[in-house]
């Protein structure tokens, strides 16, 4: 009898260290793997694998394996909104990434934030992402950055007269706004202004109201099918004779046939910093093709900023992770550049790039 009782200790001690060492660390990702901007969030998705793979080969995080839950915003709100309560109150995650459309991104960061989460954003931009409250945080720069250097590069590039299309949303909203209050600064003119209604399968009308503005340049953001068709029937119609410039060009060209987009100027957040080569090169070996956006990388570094802050905090629950985000996050060297937060969570600095669209998205 004693035998047994010390065997059923024996294999109880076992099952234990077991269990400890088969222990997970759980982050948690709401991506738009479906819908319009399913080529960016696959993107967004390998930047994720890239991150916690490398991770993993050193050893995780608190010496436990770190595992990314990812769920499918299927590119509305009310889905990610789901998706996001899962993650929180199934998967227990202390820290949610996501999305990649601004409107999406908001509701849904306001609700990991009110459940005591950490949110990071890896994808938006809507000036509007600022307001969504402590214990959010942004690795990726805001409009107010981006409108600021676009409208310069437009006006040096000698146009004057300019036509914008944006999405009716967040982000497009906040884009239309920013670019157009500084361009006018700089002493241009927004001689039409259209924010189209997303999912419509034309927008033919919107693009020949556009036109008959006639402007020296279309400036336009839209997601990776919205943008295929808006790039196609401006085509069509003859109006990629006049300048046309992207605001996140890979993200408007990720589903148009090249030679539609060919020649095509626009402005891209820098996709790596200059330590980032070997972000490019990680890539390439694991997907056997070149860095498809620039947003993947921004993936992969909210997953390297948050397993360091879990790391700092060591432990996972969510509010001392959310302390460390901050400290880590004083100045964090990342794939995409060094990574400092303001007072609001977002990112001070953000570089990016002139590119333009030559059978791909090259720097000019």
């Amino acid at each position: 009898m004693k035998i047994d009782r010390w065997q059923f200790v024996v294999a109880v001690l076992a099952l234990a260290s077991a269990s400890v060492v088969k222990a997970e660390i759980n982050i948690g990702a709401v991506l738009p793997l479906t819908g319009s901007s399913a080529s960016i969030g696959e993107d967004q998705r390998r930047g994720i694998e890239l991150a916690v793979a490398q991770i993993n080969a050193k050893g995780g995080v608190m010496g436990q394996k770190l595992n990314a839950e990812i769920e499918d915003s299927g590119g509305t709100a009310n889905t990610a909104l789901d998706a996001a309560r899962k993650l929180v109150s199934v998967g227990k995650v202390p820290v949610v990434l996501g999305e990649f459309s601004s409107g999406i991104t908001i509701p849904m960061a306001q609700y990991v934030v009110k459940q005591g989460d950490v949110h990071v954003n890896i994808g938006s931009s809507s000036p509007a992402v600022r307001n969504v409250g402590s214990g959010s945080y942004s690795v990726i720069g805001l409009d107010d950055l981006s409108a600021r250097f676009a409208a310069q590069d437009m006006f040096n590039l000698k146009m004057r007269k300019v036509a914008i299309i944006v999405p009716n949303n967040s982000y497009g909203q906040g884009i239309a706004a920013e670019f157009s209050k500084q361009f006018v600064a700089l002493g241009g003119t927004v001689v039409s202004q259209v924010l189209y209604t997303e999912g419509q399968s034309t927008y033919r009308r919107e693009l020949q109201q556009m036109s008959r503005a006639a402007p020296d340049g279309f400036v336009y953001s839209a997601y990776g099918q919205e943008a295929a068709t808006i790039n196609r029937e401006a085509y069509e119609l003859g109006l990629n004779k006049t300048p046309w410039y992207g605001i996140y060009l890979t993200m408007c060209t990720s589903d148009t046939p090249p030679q539609i987009a060919q020649g095509q100027l626009g402005i891209e957040v820098a996709s790596v910093g200059s330590n980032g080569k070997f972000y490019e090169d990680a890539y390439q070996k694991a997907y056997k093709q070149p860095v498809k956006s620039s947003f993947g990388s921004y993936a992969y570094d909210a997953v390297m900023l948050s397993a360091a802050a879990i790391d700092k905090a060591q432990s996972a629950d969510p509010q001392k992770v959310r302390s460390a985000m901050s400290q880590v996050g004083k100045s964090y060297d990342g794939a995409t550049g060094v990574i400092a937060f303001d007072a609001d969570g977002q990112r001070e600095q953000q570089p990016y790039e002139k590119v333009k669209f030559d059978k791909t998205v090259t720097a000019r």
